[in-house]
């Protein structure tokens, strides 16, 4: 939802890609990435946060930070997507902030439409969406889309964007400098479309591909942590409600 407010100036944008064991597509991503970056306005970092991947994740990080602007943060261990994405945030030098999955079931492509939201259209945030018109899913089990759908539906007593669940969007660094994010499980960007300070946002469209590298980290935990993720955020609506 944009209002037509007038845009305000960006000089760059920063964009984290949490990672674990993804060593074997990660150069076609960063390839992809600074090809859809390029000849855009502002200019472009990736941030890869690798948590110690034992197939060489990292170094082949590192080889294409010589290469490309990417920053590398290597952490200890296995520590979780979420606090990933906010180790990123930590390092990241852009006016824009985002989210995108290194298995390129998030389309590189699509990133001059999301940033266009922001820098020509005013939006505070920007969504990929696969649950609006022009979006959709392809090559994923239905029982994958049924529950991508069911979990759609409990996130909607929090947010108004159909595709609650994505993790592919970008926002304005001021609207979540100083708010305190505490993400159960994976869904950052849930986390964010409830808790950031924004006032506008738009669900750019776009065809959500199964991973073409790696193996998915979904599983029963991870569908226990968004339960759990939500009922923490209906928690955090009230209480804000209960303040006004």
């Amino acid at each position: 939802m944009t209002e037509g407010k007038e845009p305000e100036a960006v000089s760059m944008v920063s964009i984290v890609v949490p990672t674990y064991k993804e060593a074997e597509g990660l150069q076609s991503l960063v390839e992809q990435t600074f090809t859809a970056l390029s000849g855009l306005p502002i200019a472009g970092e990736l941030i890869i946060v690798d948590d110690n991947s034992p197939d060489g994740t990292g170094e082949v990080a590192d080889e294409l930070a010589r290469r490309y602007p990417v920053k590398v943060v290597h952490r200890p261990g296995k520590l979780g997507l979420a606090s990933a994405v906010m180790d990123g945030f930590a390092v990241a030098e852009g006016d824009i902030l985002g989210v995108m999955d290194a298995d390129l079931s998030h389309p590189p492509s699509l990133l001059p439409a999301m940033i266009a939201a922001i820098v020509e259209r005013g939006a505070d945030l920007a969504v990929a969406s696969r649950h609006v018109r022009g979006g959709g899913v392809k090559n994923w089990p239905r029982r994958r889309q049924a529950i991508s759908s069911f979990a759609n539906l409990l996130a909607r007593p929090v947010t108004a964007i159909h595709d609650a669940t994505s993790g592919y969007f970008l926002i304005r660094r001021r609207a979540i400098d100083g708010v305190k994010l505490e993400p159960i499980g994976f869904k950052i960007g849930l986390e964010v479309m409830v808790k950031a300070n924004y006032r506008t946002w738009e669900e750019v469209p776009y065809i959500f591909t199964d991973r073409r590298y790696g193996q998915s980290k979904f599983n029963k935990r991870e569908v226990l942590n968004y339960l759990l993720h939500l009922g923490a955020l209906m928690v955090f609506r009230a209480r804000r409600w209960l303040r006004r």
